[in-house]
């Protein structure tokens, strides 16, 4: 369940980094504006601040939830880097979790989205804690 829990976290993170992508670097190409939602080129310029913050957040999360992966993966034997990992893989992918409920909330059109980027973070959760000892 640990070595689960690990790749579906390692996913999430990964999927975060593409979103990254779209919102902080190709925000204004149609194949990425389209793929938002946004009617013209007009609406991608006009949003490009809060879609390029907005990326770096996603870009922020992926990062702690490598770091977690690792921390857990590569930990000596009897030291508190696994504790550290955990927290930081529970942390990153909860919240990555919570944001997609949010985008579930936000409409009907946006469920399939939400679903897309919840998945992964949710059974690296759910494996996560199943895993650990009581």
């Amino acid at each position: 369940m640990i070595l689960a829990s690990l790749v579906f976290a390692f996913l999430a993170a990964a999927l975060h980094v593409y979103i990254f992508t779209m919102e902080s670097l190709t925000w204004t190409r149609p194949a990425t504006w389209k793929r938002f939602g946004l009617a013209s080129q007009a609406d991608a310029e006009t949003t490009r601040p809060l879609a390029y913050n907005q990326g770096f957040y996603n870009l922020f999360l992926a990062i702690g939830a490598f770091v977690g992966v690792g921390c857990v993966a590569f930990a000596p034997p009897g030291s508190v880097q696994p504790v550290v990992g955990w927290t930081l893989m529970f942390t990153c992918c909860g919240s990555m979790l919570l944001a997609a409920v949010v985008l579930a909330l936000s409409g009907r059109k946006y469920l399939r989205a939400a679903v897309l980027q919840g998945t992964t973070p949710l059974l690296a959760v759910v494996l996560g804690l199943i895993a650990l000892p009581g």
